[in-house]
């Protein structure tokens, strides 16, 4: 078949790409996706959100049914499975980030294990199936997004998830599913018009929702598109289709088959140490710093002979909020996260506690920070940097930059701080038993028979409750 348009690259590159184009360097890089993003997820079980949208989704009753994460008590409709566990991934603001800007694998990864689910258990994918469909969903969002320079921005308008998330899980799921490539082009452009959700809700208990949706209503256009609903067939080729997303977008056909080079291949994500906005990770590692500088000189903080913080961020507007409210807004807040790292160190899980954001200390330091928009940092997770200067009553100053944080994908996180990561997030739900199964289960994914097998270990047996129970008192 020939490849006519942009649209029909996108379903043939679905339909024909085989275990055989997953190069080494993407099955590492994946599995380590797939392992921060189930972790975060587990952990995000605990947020009150997660709990909101799975009162919500029992609404929804169905015969076959998916796995929540978290809780064996839980199975719901294998869309709002997807939902809910794409949210509990989202809900602090911890999964993974890419360039240009997006979340990428938490719009696929609760789709594909919930459509696992739906397979008769004699013919469940296999674990190299489902590497390929997760690869496939995460290159689709990749892709789209390389067809806008505006894309490489921090967003202003869409929140990108809620774009190219939506479109990534109805590649992954039509893969999965085995759709050739014109139903998998459907797919696609039925995705297409269940896009988009407003920076608007950043900062706000909304906004997971945005991930959650984009998993479920990918699934949902993957199905359609197998019933035979139809969506334009050039789609992703016109400035008033997924081109109504950007301002710049200029698309072209996908490369063939027989020489195809994966995105995930030449640019890698970041990986996040705290649960917040990828920006606060720059602006914390200067403020942790400057904080080093203080104390080589002082031996403590003398946060009384401090006159003044300087923050000198990108011009960003949802990531300026001076006196954050909510553990929402703190996670979106340059002062909060640079004043947080300044005195204790380090930003952490237990950082965003009401307690923690509304302590006397941190409300004075922040009283007395302020934000300056150098016009040559510019708004782009690739080029940014954050620097933090204190000047003291006496006028002496401290300064620190920050260019490229720990876990940048200029500097990935280490296999051993990956793990230390997971096994705080998980072991906050599972038993260590269970978390150690995962990390042996997705280091040998593609020889997993059937990954059903994973799907088992997220979910806590009652008599692992009960131990778990015991051992905390």
């Amino acid at each position: 078949m020939l490849r006519k348009t942009v649209t029909d690259s996108f379903g043939l590159a679905i339909y024909g790409l085989k275990e055989g184009h997953l190069s080494d360097t993407l099955l590492h890089r994946s599995k380590r996706m797939i392992l921060d993003t189930l972790g975060v997820g587990l952990l995000g079980t605990t947020s009150s959100v997660f709990s909101k949208v799975v009162q919500y989704s029992k609404l929804y009753n169905a015969h076959n049914t998916s796995s929540v994460w978290g809780n064996t008590a839980h199975t719901l409709s294998p869309q709002y499975a997807a939902f809910a566990n794409g949210v509990a991934i989202h809900s602090m603001d911890f999964d993974d980030t890419w360039h240009p800007a997006t979340h990428p694998s938490g719009a696929v990864l609760p789709a594909l294990l919930a459509l696992v689910e739906t397979f008769p258990k004699k013919s469940r994918p296999s674990g190299l199936d489902l590497l390929l469909a997760f690869n496939v969903g995460i290159e689709v969002q990749g892709r789209l997004m390389r067809f806008s320079k505006e894309a490489s921005n921090i967003p202003k308008r869409f929140h990108p998830p809620a774009v190219v998330g939506t479109m990534g899980s109805a590649a992954a799921t039509a893969k999965l599913l085995g759709l050739d490539s014109t139903r998998s082009r459907e797919a696609l452009a039925i995705a297409a018009s269940y896009a988009g959700a407003p920076m608007a809700n950043a900062a706000t208990s909304t906004k997971p929702l945005h991930i959650g949706n984009a998993a479920r209503q990918g699934m949902e256009a993957s199905f359609l598109a197998v019933l035979g609903l139809e969506g334009n067939q050039q789609i992703l080729d016109l400035d008033y289709g997924f081109g109504a997303y950007y301002s710049d977008y200029s698309p072209s056909v996908l490369p063939h088959l027989s020489n195809y080079k994966w995105v995930l291949e030449d640019q890698n994500v970041a990986v996040k140490r705290f649960p917040a906005h990828l920006g606060m990770h720059f602006m914390a590692d200067a403020a942790a710093g400057v904080r080093a500088k203080v104390l080589a000189k002082y031996d403590y903080l003398p946060i009384d002979k401090i006159n003044k913080v300087t923050l000198r961020v990108p011009n960003s507007r949802y990531i300026n909020r001076q006196f954050p409210a909510s553990e929402h807004e703190a996670r979106h807040s340059f002062q909060f996260n640079a004043c947080t790292a300044f005195l204790d160190g380090s930003v952490s899980v237990s950082s965003f506690s009401q307690s923690k954001i509304h302590r006397t200390d941190l409300l004075d330091l922040l009283q007395k920070t302020h934000i300056e928009n150098p016009p040559e940092n510019q708004a782009n997770f690739d080029t940014m940097y954050c620097e933090i200067e204190l000047e003291m009553l006496d006028k002496e100053t401290f300064i620190e930059r920050c260019n490229t944080f720990y876990g940048h994908w200029r500097r990935p996180l280490s296999r051993e701080d990956l793990l230390k990561k997971f096994k705080s997030n998980a072991s906050a739900i599972l038993p260590m038993e269970a978390v150690e199964a995962i990390i042996e289960t997705v280091d040998n994914l593609e020889k997993v028979n059937d990954c059903s097998e994973l799907i088992s270990l997220l979910q806590v047996k009652e008599s692992q409750k009960q131990s778990m129970n015991m051992t905390s008192w």
